[in-house]
């Protein structure tokens, strides 16, 4: 045991001391901030990709599928004309659809200019990605966040945070925390109610000594009674909001660039709307243009009291039995699997680690209640309109990347973005799908690269795909090639300028579909 006392100025600024104990296999941290927050912190197997906890460490991932031993499971078992299958062994497996259904997604590609751009650290080539801890933060009595860092050392880099999207967390950022890490200061978090950052703690108790020893440790939140610490709770946007603010400010200790896939898109834009001093710029991945469904108490108070129920805990008695009614339905390692189908546009993507890590999340106490309060939390004081409207008043720098195969958040979503801030460069990158920093991360982190060092020099140095004083403003398009796992890949992103519009776009699409009419009739 050692005590090690550092001004932490890779991470943050504020003074710490840190508790280390060593085992064999890990390196576990405990950080003792100066408001009572605590960070625990241990670093994650680059190969295997877990956390290297035991049950002891976090009583609460058990009996789930964890590698070895695990029985093999066919994610697709029923569907039609699939060979997929999820092996749960060593989960190196897993991809969704056939590789054959790749090249009809593929576009011409003979006359668009060539980009080479640098793949993924592969450590079968001898290279390294940049080392990950994972490490909870006690933001709150039995509220615990977790979240993942890489690239502290680089102290004189711009932080960056990464938000994740619904029913994932921050391994979901892993491609970038490794490849990122290198240049940058890199945070993951997974937000309250999702991922590892579900309570410690059943929120509710029973009121009945014969219902406790029937449903202990079995679901949490169902109980009658609310827990004194979570009172109020509910996992609605403006906690998430909030979360990321203090997480900013207590963990970080500076203004970031912040990143955020669908609802961390969406919750990106609501952070940087209500805190523009904390944000450097926002990029928005597919991010989804709406959330929740009951009217905000604040916005709409006498709307809001229509409502009986609005996400806190525990549960009513009807909501109960919808909620086992649906979660069974969801959990469900097929339904998880036919999800992760239609958000990725290649099918040839591996998958295995997600579909692991979402697994673990469903077998989690709280998981079931947990999804019924974020179901049924209110919507945010702002419309992703507003959101978007206060950064672009702000002066919030905005950068738009977009999947074009994305079947939730369709392209017409990014683009009514993109008209609304017209400066904001826009990429559509295909094939592509709901998650395009998964799916095609060697793009993605390019990409993000580029912007901030397009931020960083205050516009000196171009955009990426523009060459310099280039300026473009409808649109351009490229091909990205790169290579992964010793094959080369391609794919094709397309720039849009300040002046680009919808019309413009649909303008080009008729004139492009006619001329292949008129050449075909020739």
């Amino acid at each position: 045991m050692e005590v090690i006392s550092y001004s932490s100025p890779p991470c943050c600024n504020f003074k710490r001391r840190l508790l280390v104990k060593k085992h064999s296999t890990r390196q576990q941290v405990k950080i003792s901030l100066c408001k009572k927050h605590r960070i625990l912190c241990t670093r994650i197997n680059s190969r295997s990709g877990s956390l290297g906890f035991s049950n002891k460490d976090y009583p609460l991932l058990k009996n789930v599928y964890h590698g070895k031993g695990s029985r093999p499971f066919n994610a697709l078992e029923g569907s039609k004309n699939v060979e997929s299958k999820v092996f749960s062994g060593n989960y190196n497996g897993y991809v969704i659809g056939r590789e054959d259904e790749v090249g009809s997604m593929s576009e011409t590609r003979d006359s668009v200019t060539k980009v080479l751009i640098p793949g993924l650290p592969e450590e079968s080539n001898g290279e390294r990605g940049a080392p990950i801890s994972s490490c909870f933060w006690e933001w709150k009595p039995k509220l615990n966040v977790h979240y993942e860092k890489s690239g502290c050392e680089n102290v004189n880099s711009p932080p960056l945070l990464f938000l994740p999207g619904f029913g994932v967390g921050s391994f979901h950022y892993e491609k970038q925390l490794k490849d990122l890490g290198h240049d940058y200061r890199v945070w993951a978090i997974d937000f309250l109610g999702q991922g590892m950052s579900l309570p410690i703690e059943d929120p509710t108790s029973q009121s009945n000594e014969e219902t406790i020893s029937e449903t202990k440790d079995l679901v949490w939140g169902f109980g009658d009674e609310t827990e004194p610490w979570a009172s109020d709770l509910a996992y609605s946007m403006d906690l998430w909001r909030d979360q990321v603010r203090y997480f900013v400010e207590e963990v970080i200790g500076e203004p970031v660039y912040i990143v955020g896939n669908s609802l961390g898109g969406f919750v990106a834009l609501y952070f940087a709307a209500c805190n523009p001093q904390l944000v450097k710029g926002v990029t928005l991945l597919n991010a989804t243009p709406f959330w929740g469904f009951l009217p905000n108490p604040i916005r709409s108070p006498r709307l809001a009291r229509i409502f009986s129920w609005s996400g806190t805990f525990p549960l009513p008695e009807s909501v109960r039995k919808l909620t086992e009614f649906v979660w069974q339905k969801i959990s469900d390692p097929e339904s998880i699997a036919d999800i992760l189908k239609q958000v990725y546009a290649d099918h040839s993507t591996n998958v295995d680690k997600v579909f692991s890590r979402i697994l673990e999340t469903t077998q989690h106490p709280a998981a079931a209640a947990s999804f019924a309060s974020i179901m049924f939390a209110p919507q945010g004081e702002l419309s992703f309109r507003e959101a978007l409207s206060r950064c672009h008043m702000s002066n919030v720098p905005i950068c738009l990347m977009y999947g074009k195969e994305d079947p939730w958040v369709k392209p017409v979503w990014g683009l009514q973005v993109k008209k609304e801030v017209p400066d904001a460069p826009y990429y559509e990158i295909s094939p592509a799908g709901h998650c395009p920093h998964d799916e095609v991360p060697e793009v993605v982190n390019y990409l993000l690269r580029g912007w901030i060092k397009n931020q960083e020099s205050q516009g000196s140095v171009a955009l990426p795909l523009l060459d310099e004083m280039e300026n473009i403003q409808d649109s351009i398009t490229k091909n990205l090639e790169f290579v992964r796992e010793g094959s080369s890949k391609s794919v094709i992103v397309r720039f849009f300028g300040s002046r680009f519009s919808l019309w413009n776009r649909m303008e080009s699409y008729f004139k492009s579909r006619f001329g292949k009419l008129e050449t075909k009739s020739r």
